[in-house]
């Protein structure tokens, strides 16, 4: 029995109803979602009523038990899918992570600061299974393959018909679907229901899923999560890349909240990045009561400081569906520039999520807000060299100060032990932090 993944990129229902600041520094780590199991990816171009998804698929499995359910607010023809370019969306993902920069102290002694930055088959639909679906108020709408992908169009009357013929056509659907997938059908939702072509797929040369891509026109501007919490194996990570013309996307049903950024943290950290975004990601969500969606970068994409990754091409954003850019002039960018990438806005939304907190579906807006934000932490390495002033000696007194303030802030962002983390910290004074109470009485 096919095995279906209601994936947690459900995402079919969309409306969307700066100042320059110089950060310099040398890059040196970023946190990308392959930081974090279980994350699935979406990217929404949209403009007016014009949507284009681009949906990544975290399948992981035989991909003969692969099967995607995607509500949909119209019906969509063949030419409105397409199949894309996974290396489009990794270079997307890398160029708007939060990232780790660093800065070198000058010779205190000089005031000179030198900072640098089993076989699936095609659906055939005979007069019998016809006659069935219609007694289960289901309508095949369409069916189209596309790329090594096998896709239907479905509509249906009632939620029991359409799990009872889900389950008839080889689809185990889990527990609580119906009541969710009612909900959709009083919207007056259709079904996007894609599986592998096994024998296409082994043509086209691909080993990995290729991500999906839908263009269409809506007033609604939602994102419907509540299928993929059904199977899910506790939270799932979701990451929504959104590229609009006039300013960043937020949610409107749960608050979105801007990660802490521009924090300066001990040195070491650099060794560690990985396991600092992770912890402090995790305790962010607790702070949040679990029902945050957090923004991580909002950019204008003609530019970046500093740059996890080059912006992208004009060719890329045209590969995601932004169709208002002009062709490419054949001008050369430079580090940190893209030619004709102006007027696109990026939005980058990191959201936990389990039925339990994230009851409803995302709504979601585009603002005119169009301020840049990134996720942005700093290691600054103290100056080494020998002491040749009597600055120095204040130079060296403010370092321990300030090496303790970045101790302090990393517990408190991560909630590990200041105590440990002052031990790695050379030439900082150890010191024992104890209860307010046992100093007292003493």
């Amino acid at each position: 029995m096919r095995s279906l993944v209601l994936v947690s990129v459900t995402l079919l229902t969309f409306f969307v109803g700066a100042t320059a600041q110089a950060f310099c520094g040398f890059y040196v780590a970023k946190a990308d979602s392959e930081l974090f199991n279980e994350a699935s990816q979406v990217v929404l171009v949209r403009d007016g009523k014009r949507t284009v998804i681009t949906m990544v698929n975290d399948f992981k499995g035989d991909v003969s038990e692969f099967a995607m359910v995607v509500p949909v607010p119209t019906f969509i023809e063949r030419e409105q899918i397409n199949v894309g370019n996974q290396a489009v969306v990794d270079h997307l993902d890398a160029y708007t992570a939060p990232r780790l920069v660093e800065y070198f102290d000058s010779d205190p002694c000089h005031r000179v600061v030198y900072e640098m930055a089993a076989p699936s088959a095609r659906m055939d639909f005979d007069e019998a299974a016809v006659r069935r679906q219609k007694s289960l108020g289901v309508t095949v709408e369409a069916s189209y393959t596309v790329g090594e992908y096998d896709i239907l169009i479905l509509s249906a009357k009632e939620s029991d018909g359409l799990i009872r013929w889900l389950n008839e056509n080889q689809y185990r659907i889990p527990a609580g679907a119906e009541r969710v997938i009612g909900s959709y059908l009083k919207q007056g939702m259709r079904f996007f229901v894609a599986k592998v072509n096994l024998e296409e797929q082994q043509k086209s040369g691909f080993s990995n899923l290729r991500p999906l891509q839908v263009a269409f026109e809506s007033e609604k501007f939602m994102l419907p999560i509540r299928l993929g919490t059904l199977n899910a194996k506790g939270k799932q990570d979701m990451y929504v890349y959104t590229l609009t013309r006039t300013g960043r996307v937020e949610t409107t049903n749960y608050r979105t909240v801007r990660l802490p950024s521009n924090v300066e943290l001990p040195v070491h950290v650099k060794g560690q990045f990985g396991d600092f975004y992770r912890t402090m990601f995790a305790k962010q969500t607790e702070l949040a009561n679990e029902r945050g969606v957090f923004l991580e970068y909002a950019w204008d994409m003609a530019w970046c400081d500093p740059c996890a990754a080059d912006p992208l091409t004009a060719d890329e954003l045209r590969s995601l569906g932004v169709f208002w850019l002009d062709k490419p002039t054949g001008n050369s960018p430079r580090r940190g520039m893209a030619p004709q990438a102006q007027n696109v806005f990026v939005t980058r939304l990191h959201v936990r999520y389990d039925a339990e907190h994230f009851p409803e579906d995302l709504m979601l807006q585009e603002t005119g807000d169009r301020e840049n934000f990134q996720g942005r932490y700093i290691v600054r390495h103290a100056f080494e060299g020998a002491d040749t002033c009597g600055m120095a000696e204040e130079y060296r007194a403010s370092l321990i100060e300030r090496q303790e303030r970045e101790a302090k802030m990393l517990a408190s962002l991560t909630g590990w032990d200041i105590n440990d983390i002052r031990a790695q910290i050379p030439g900082l004074p150890q010191q024992v932090d104890e209860p307010w109470w046992k100093t007292i009485w003493n």
